[in-house]
């Protein structure tokens, strides 16, 4: 793991079993070099804004935010409309990367401007195919501003 201030991909999970899975998934497709895993949606607005914990951390936004809706503190619905309405982070990529199917959720999440909403894969090659298309386009083929 790199410095906060070198994070790459967010990944904001608060189940420690997926947040392993998903650092597993991106280790087999070689995207680990600068992955900060957070634990609740509370942590992640901290981190994106840079205060609390990382106050004082340099505004480098990552590339990429991984978000799970179910989370303590401050739920990810709540994360993505705090980062779609702020004009310094709506331009990072957020995928929505969660267990539930609700359809209200996946409205919610689109009328708030995720970029992409996946509903896990239970076996793990499945979740590891998932991440190694995530990657390809998210980080190498699509460009940001």
């Amino acid at each position: 793991m790199k410095e906060t201030n070198e994070v790459e991909i967010l990944i904001v999970e608060d189940n420690p079993n997926d947040a392993e899975m998903a650092l597993r998934a991106l280790k087999k497709n070689n995207l680990t070099n600068s992955v900060l895993v957070v634990r609740d949606g509370a942590e992640a607005l901290d981190f994106l804004f840079s205060r609390g914990t990382y106050s004082g951390r340099p505004n480098v936004r990552p590339r990429i935010v991984l978000l799970d809706l179910k989370l303590p503190k401050v739920d990810g619905l709540e994360v993505l409309r705090e980062i779609k309405s702020n004009p310094e982070t709506k331009i990072i990529p957020v995928i929505v990367l969660t267990s539930s199917r609700e359809e209200t959720d996946i409205v919610k999440s689109y009328q708030l401007g995720v970029n992409s909403y996946i509903v896990k894969p239970v076996d793990f090659d499945k979740f590891v195919e998932a991440v190694h298309e995530l990657g390809l386009y998210w980080l190498l083929l699509n460009e940001l501003p």
